[in-house]
This record gives C-alpha cells, structure tokens and sequence, in this order.
C-alpha cells in the first residue's frame, strides 16, 4: 500500500494576520513533527501545482472567482466576511490548495499510489458557490469530487466531513446529486449553523445526505456509535467508488475552536474504519484532505495517526 503525500512551504504564504487560528503555524507544526517520524520516508511526495481554472468553475460562479482575485490582489483584509482573512497572495495559494487534492487524484487512478493526504491551507468546506466563509476560499473537496466524475468517470463517490464544523458548502454542491453521498459529524448546535439530522438532501438528491449532529461534550463512544450504527451501513450500501475525507482535527478534546472530545487515536479508529469501506467498494482509492485543527500539540499528533493508518505503518 503506497500513500501520496502532498505539502509545500508556499501554503505558509497564505496570511491571515495576527491572531488568526487558521494561521501558517498549523502546517509548520505539523511538518515539524512528521519529518521527524520513520513514516515519512514511506510517504511518497509529490510536487504542487495550481489548479485550472476550469475547474474552479466546476463548484464556483464566476462572479464569485473573480472577486476573490481581485480582492485578494487588491490587498483587502478578508473576503465577503471577517472569518475568511485574506493577502495578496491568498488567491494564488488557495488554487495550489485545491490542485495539491487534484494531483494525489491523478496519481491514485493512475495506480502510483493507493490513497493520498494532502496537507493544505486555505481549507475549504465551508466554501460556498458565491461566497467565502468560515476560513475557507475554495472547496477543495467538492471541486475533487467533480475532477473525478468529470476525468475518470466515478460514476458514485462518498465525502466523510469529520471537522467539528459542518460543511454547508460541500452538502450544498451535491445536495441534489445522488451519484455523491456526503456524510458529516460535528458538533451541533454550532458554526455555521447547518447540519441538522432532518437535512438529508433535496430532490432527486433526497437520501444521499447523512448528518450525525453530535453535542458538545460527546466523545470517542458517541462516534464510535455513530460510525458502527449509520455511517459506515450507509457508505456499504451506496458502494462507491472512491472515499474523500475532509479531515478537520479539531473534533479532537484539546482543540480550542470545538467543545468535542475526541481522542488523538480515535483518529486512527475512524480512518481505519473508512479503509476498510474503500478496500470493500473502491479499490482502496482514499484521498483526504485537511480541513481544521487548531491546537498545535493535538494536530501533528493526530495527523501522523491518520497517516499511520493509511500508509499502513505500525503505530
């Protein structure tokens, strides 16, 4: 089992200011510790490119991209709403976010590597069609999951949101799709609001939607729970042909954004879980992609565990 990895320093140029959670800090903590680990040489490491605009397209309007250049290039603080702090450069890097997700893609169907993780910022599930938020510029899963259907013929695909925030902007590009399944757990009532059991998809959508609202408080049996009981029956009986994982560690009990109280292994629990159901269904094909996780101890400890997993590394 070959694993794809994805990383470089020009996500650090993606300035958020002082203070900001979402900060450069995040990535370097977690490159700081990962380097260090023998499963970093298991890693194989691909170089970054920026993705086509076409398909930025593919998930976003063109009013809403070219806003986005212009007020990056423009030099404005934030983006449509304070949350999503922005630089000049945050544009340019916000397409190597997105083209790190679409390369591990082309070298998964190609066969080089089984599955791959890719360590970006600016994050991207909260990223609407029209509109920045929640730190996040462009849906990097979203815009992945439309690659493969449109490059590789995926005629099914499943997205796994574990963040502790809810993805409103990846349920609301496929939530009319039946050929795309979103699962999300978070922590609920919370940012930005959405998520509730009831919203299971509209149309010819309707079902292909799983929300597991979690409250504040629950932990590693609640997930468990939610796992053994809905998610994974779900994921079975959709049978996809490849997972997507929107890895947001700060479900994890340290992370200062979340009242979620999840353990660093259960990490590792739930990624195993997942490619036991990619094994099944897709060929073992997984990619995820980093979203949140703000405690810079509990992250590159909960990162390297995810990637334990996948690469099938001992502990």
């Amino acid at each position: 089992m070959t694993t794809g990895f994805i990383y470089s320093d020009s996500f650090l140029a993606h300035d958020t200011g002082s203070g900001h959670p979402e900060c450069p800090a995040r990535l370097q903590a977690v490159m700081s510790y990962l380097s260090a680990q023998p499963l970093y040489q298991k890693l194989r490491s691909y170089d970054v490119r920026p993705a086509d605009l076409a398909l930025i397209h593919s998930n976003h309007d063109s009013d809403y991209i070219g806003r986005a250049r212009q007020t990056c290039l423009a030099g404005a603080p934030f983006l449509d709403c304070m949350d999503v702090a922005v630089s000049q450069q945050s544009y340019d890097i916000a397409l190597l976010a997105t083209g790190a997700a679409l390369t591990l893609a082309d070298r998964m169907m190609t066969g080089e590597i089984s599955n791959g993780f890719a360590l970006v910022r600016p994050p991207g599930h909260h990223a609407e069609r029209n509109q920045a938020l929640g730190f996040c510029l462009f849906n990097n899963v979203a815009i992945l999951a439309r690659y493969l259907q449109a490059e590789y013929a995926l005629e099914k695909i499943a997205i796994i949101d574990w963040d502790v925030h809810h993805g409103n902007g990846t349920q609301h590009a496929f939530e009319s799709d039946p050929s795309v399944l979103y699962i999300s757990t978070h922590q609920y009532p919370y940012y930005p609001g959405t998520g509730a059991y009831s919203e299971t998809g509209i149309g010819q959508g309707r079902g292909a939607t799983l929300n597991c609202p979690m409250p504040a408080g629950s932990g590693d049996a609640d997930y468990e729970r939610a796992f053994t009981e809905q998610i994974l029956p779900t994921i079975s009986r959709f049978r996809p042909e490849c997972l997507l994982i929107s890895a947001g560690f700060d479900a994890h009990k340290d992370d200062p954004l979340g009242q979620i109280e999840l353990s660093t292994p259960f990490f590792g629990w739930m990624t195993r879980r997942l490619l036991e159901v990619a094994d099944q269904h897709c060929q073992g094909r997984m990619i995820s992609v980093l979203e949140g996780g703000y405690d810079l101890t509990a992250l590159p400890l909960c990162v390297v565990k995810h990637l334990q997993v996948m690469a099938g590394a001992p502990a």
